[in-house]
């Protein structure tokens, strides 16, 4: 093999390049070792100097303390204001609806305080409307209160969509390390701890609570009825359900939840397929319900005077408005009928 002049000039060019990497390398190594060296001396010189530091940084530390504490101590203050509140919603209807989607949602609000949500969403909205959406307009503002006032219960319907989509996304591993626990010698409780602990969330939160409130002298179908409270999935309820039945009657728990296990990861799979099937009737309903609302709005705000008859006028403009809700609300209704298929 001969070996060309442009084969030699490059092969000496890459020699050279690595002979000057090596170089460079080693000379920034040793500068960065004698810079460490030459700092440790520093702080061996100074070492009165580092000990005070540490002593300013011990003093800081304490101070955040108490000022963390000192602000646990009002917001606990404030709490105690919205007692009577919460006495009072706890012996109504809503308020218990209210603590059960909180619970669900896994948020740690009291009803009182998640009414005082809707009020402050209120003012905000009416405040964002007042002085940046529509300046001095009182009637648009109204409705951009209305509009925050549903903006705490779409939050927490929101969190709650998403953690039943989880735990029930996690729900056939749950079910499988549960499986391989009771394989292992482990009882009922124990597996339940094992999933308290290595099950991601919100899987483990739910758990755990399980768990604690066993131990606590709760009876186990009591606390797996609270979990099928907080977690309203009829998936769940399936293996609630055959809990509950092994107990009474006794069998191999481990066969059982196998067994639901599978049948849960094809229910899983089918329900992603009908999701990807429906989700332009879900666009759709989406587009049907939001555009209209928000190209009104634009034109409201580029030109006043081209809409706000429409908003002045209470023999024409806000009848057609409520139409224009009544209709956009039944259609998106029925789209929603629509690509809500049960399985």
């Amino acid at each position: 093999m001969v070996i060309t002049t442009e084969q030699t000039i490059v092969l000496a060019v890459v020699a050279v390049l690595a002979v000057i990497i090596v170089v460079v390398g080693a000379y920034f190594t040793r500068r960065d070792d004698s810079l460490a060296v030459t700092r440790l001396d520093d702080l061996d010189k100074q070492d009165g100097n580092y000990q005070s530091f540490i002593q300013a940084a011990q003093e800081a530390e304490a101070r955040e303390r108490e000022q963390q504490v000192s602000a646990g101590a009002v917001l606990e203050e404030g709490r105690r204001i919205l007692d009577p509140i919460n006495d009072f919603l706890a012996e109504r209807k809503f308020g218990k609806s209210w603590r059960q989607k909180l619970a669900r949602a896994n948020l740690k609000l009291t009803p009182a305080e998640f009414a005082v949500s809707h009020v402050v969403a209120m003012g905000g909205g009416f405040t964002l409307g007042w002085l940046i959406l529509f300046p001095g307009d009182p009637i648009m503002s109204t409705v951009a209160a209305m509009i925050g006032f549903f903006v705490p219960r779409i939050y927490v319907s929101r969190l709650i969509s998403s953690r039943l989509i989880a735990f029930e996304t996690q729900l056939p591993d749950t079910l499988g390390l549960w499986v391989n626990a009771l394989r292992s010698g482990y009882s009922v409780l124990q597996a339940m701890e094992a999933i308290a602990r290595d099950a991601p969330e919100p899987t483990m939160t739910e758990f755990q609570r399980v768990v604690k409130e066993v131990q606590l002298g709760i009876d186990m179908s009591d606390a797996m009825q609270h979990l099928l409270e907080r977690i309203e999935s009829d998936d769940l309820d399936l293996v609630v359900t055959a809990v509950n039945i092994q107990r009474e009657v006794g069998g191999n728990l481990a066969e059982i939840l196998e067994v639901i296990s599978s049948t849960i990861r094809e229910r899983i799979k089918l329900k992603g397929e009908i999701r990807v099937l429906t989700s332009q009737g879900r666009i759709t309903g989406y587009l049907i319900s939001f555009l209209p609302i928000a190209l009104a709005l634009f034109l409201n705000m580029a030109s006043p005077g081209y809409m706000g008859q429409l908003f002045e006028s209470r023999e024409c403009g806000w009848p057609m408005l409520g139409a224009g809700l009544t209709l956009i609300g039944i259609g998106t209704a029925v789209i929603q009928k629509i690509i809500d298929i049960e399985i």
